[in-house]
């Protein structure tokens, strides 16, 4: 699924490469301390920002090209994210 056609509140299943990852912050949720980083991901039609969570949050690096399957897409702040989620899975792509 190409970024450009991705919609706030549904689930999507893309790959992309990673162009850029904010540093890995500390952060407490609803759930308790955490890590997360937040990856720029673009595609022939378009960018969307990643958040990594837990050990994702170190796991990729800047040039991959990575696969979301049953990924979460929401609008934050006025701008869509994806995340894994509930129950999606990131892969890198080789």
């Amino acid at each position: 699924m190409p970024i450009a056609s991705l919609r706030a509140n549904s689930n999507a299943t893309l790959e992309a490469t990673i162009t850029a990852i904010s540093p890995v912050r500390d952060v407490t949720t609803a759930r308790g301390p955490g890590k997360v980083a937040d990856a720029t991901l673009q595609d022939e039609s378009g960018t969307i920002i990643l958040t990594l969570w837990g050990d994702d949050a170190g796991r990729f690096s800047v040039g991959q090209k990575i696969k979301i399957t049953d990924g979460w897409v929401k609008d934050f702040r006025g701008k869509l994210q994806i995340s894994t989620g509930r129950s999606g899975k990131l892969s890198v792509v080789t």
